[in-house]
């Protein structure tokens, strides 16, 4: 029976349909009693009403008073504002994950300027760092090398049965933090946590997943209230063969349309899994690809203040890992797609790595792989200042995740250089940028144009000015792609999919907003930005045939927004209708004669 109303419900097509249809079908399979209390998916505290209690076997386990949602996230936000610091505000509102889930989203999407900060970036490294230490519930699956030949079996702990994402990671370059082994479950849970908030998707689609090998962080090492491998990444063949076992796996429980996002990988591994994988099933790789379409979406968005083309600019990356050629790869399609050839674009683009510019012939450090296109003849340079000084580029691009290199100097020459300097620190989390906003604006006197990976403050100049840092969030850009992804059925995921990506963000980004200082839409919009754009990208998937669900729908707006998740809180209570009051009665007057024909045969 169950299986024939699961069914049913993916056969019917109008709304109203599917609504009553999961009304009833959500009924049979919510638990109930004390269970139902312990229950984040479907606890909602006070609210529920007096009839649920009863019914449910509840009623004496609450308080005998009745809360609204509405009143519920007004107490959240009263006892957030009560934490001291931001770790303290991070394990606080992962307790209300574990405890109340459409609670815990619904406060985050009210305010999600506020809070992103403390779920995701940059709190979440501290997080990742204190993951051991804050540790209360488990949240996610965590898979170790010495599980290899039982993936499989694993998945099936996993209580939800439908899973159309994955967000893994091996924890070995967490943000700009390095190898926290399998302390990086933070990055896992807090990108999907972002998934629903800022796109809709819902929770019970999603699965976290860390992957241990161990780590060669000493400090982990030695502390003994490390929750993950003790001991030295494995880095043998080993770890290739689970790696392929968990992609395996994972396609095999939940479809080869299953969406795996790779995150925080480290740059050797990340490049050539993206490689290895890209074309035989559905995944990206976030600090790759995501990285690449939030830049190249704000230096679209930064042309219609220069009045150049792409093409019309020099680019210099301070960093040449994955994010700065995620990003110098899609900028060469942008650019591809004004006119220029593929070497033409390349040229435009410079690196700079730890060893210094990445150029032709240079003794310092390895030129090769992804780099190589990049390497131009050109003497060597050894920092960002002698680069700057002699390459004169007009955007600066800092991805290095080391600090403060755009230094007073490197920030005034390129004042000196261009009317409006593009200055990109994108490092992550704060006290890796590259420089800081005041940093940035104050010394070209208001002229940069600016954005940043973490969040910074508005800035107001001496002459009165203020500035609205644009926030070069990921969050504007792989929330939306996966609702598309997970809602079209893609199957493979090529990089027009993120430029596509990038030119819809680009297009959401006022007037106002530019004069303001902001290169992306405030972050307050971004369910409504992530649903235009994931409208976008359906409609390049389906352009491109790159979709597997049929019939195409006429309407990509409506069929996305029938992905998305509620954050309202659904009934407990069975679907209770009436009969008209004549079908319910028997006439005496219908009846008599049956029973006068039994009396005359003596029955």
């Amino acid at each position: 029976m169950q299986r024939y109303c699961t069914a049913l419900v993916r056969r019917i097509s109008t709304s109203a349909a599917c609504r009553a249809q999961q009304k009833t079908s959500s009924f049979h399979q919510k638990p109930r009693g004390a269970a139902l209390l312990q229950d984040s998916r479907y606890y909602k505290g006070m609210a529920f009403t007096l009839e649920e209690r009863q019914h449910l076997g509840i009623h004496g386990l609450l308080p005998p008073s009745f809360l609204t949602q509405d009143l519920q996230a007004f107490r959240v936000r009263e006892n957030y504002k009560r934490q001291h610091t931001d770790l303290d505000r991070y394990v606080f509102l992962t307790a209300l994950q574990d405890r109340n889930e459409k609670l815990f989203y619904r406060v985050l999407q009210d305010d999600l300027e506020q809070f992103m900060p403390i779920v995701y970036t940059p709190t979440v490294g501290l997080a990742c760092q204190k993951y051991g230490h804050i540790f209360r519930r488990p949240r996610g699956l965590f898979i170790s090398i010495h599980d290899r030949g039982h993936i499989a079996e694993m998945l099936h702990s996993w209580p939800e049965p439908d899973i159309k994402a994955v967000v893994v990671t091996d924890g070995e370059r967490i943000l700009g933090l390095g190898d926290l082994g399998c302390y990086g479950m933070g990055i896992p849970v807090g990108k999907l946590a972002l998934y629903t908030a800022c796109a809709g998707i819902k929770p019970e689609h999603c699965l976290p997943v860390t992957i241990d090998v161990g780590t060669d962080n000493e400090e982990l090492l030695n502390d003994p209230l490390y929750i993950g491998l003790s001991h030295k990444r494995e880095r043998s063949v080993l770890y290739d063969e689970l790696i392929d076992e968990f992609m395996e796996a994972v396609t095999t429980k939940y479809r080869m349309s299953c969406l795996v996002q790779f995150e925080d990988f480290a740059n050797h591994n990340a490049f050539r899994l993206l490689a290895k994988y890209r074309n035989r099933y559905c995944t990206f790789n976030d600090d790759i690809q995501g990285t690449a379409s939030v830049a190249t979406a704000g230096l679209l968005s930064s042309l219609r203040l220069t009045g150049k083309k792409m093409q019309g600019n020099k680019f210099l990356f301070v960093g040449a890992g994955e994010a700065a050629l995620g990003i110098a790869g899609l900028i060469v399609s942008a650019m591809q797609d004004e006119g220029l050839s593929k070497q033409e674009a390349c040229e435009r683009i410079w690196l700079m790595d730890k060893d210094g510019l990445v150029c032709q012939g240079r003794s310092q450090g390895n030129v090769d792989g992804p780099k190589t296109p990049y390497a131009h003849e050109h003497e060597y340079l050894p920092n960002v200042e002698a680069c700057v000084r002699e390459l004169k580029p007009s955007a600066i691009i800092g991805v290095a995740g080391a600090g403060r290199l755009f230094t007073e100097s490197v920030v005034r020459m390129m004042g000196q250089f261009n009317d409006q300097p593009i200055i990109f620190a994108l490092s992550n989390p704060t006290s890796r940028a590259e420089c800081t906003a005041e940093q940035a604006y104050g010394w070209t006197d208001g002229r940069a144009i600016f954005a940043s990976g973490s969040p910074f403050k508005p800035v107001t100049l001496p002459d009165g000015r203020t500035f609205t840092p644009g926030q070069g969030n990921n969050a504007y850009i792989f929330p939306g792609v996966a609702l598309a992804v997970i809602a079209c059925r893609v199957r493979h995921i090529p990089d027009g999919v993120f430029l596509s990506a990038a030119k819809a963000l680009a297009a959401q980004v006022s007037e106002e907003d530019l004069a303001a200082g902001r290169l992306y839409p405030p972050l307050k919009d971004i369910l409504k930005v992530s649903t235009k754009l994931a409208t976008h990208v359906a409609e390049y998937v389906y352009r491109h045939g790159l979709a597997a669900f049929y019939p195409e729908p006429e309407d990509k707006e409506a069929f996305v927004k029938a992905h998305q998740y509620s954050t309202q809180y659904s009934t407990f209570l069975p679907d209770v209708y009436r009969w008209p009051k004549h079908a319910q009665e028997v006439s005496l007057q219908e009846v008599k004669p049956l029973w006068d024909d039994l009396d005359e045969k003596g029955h």
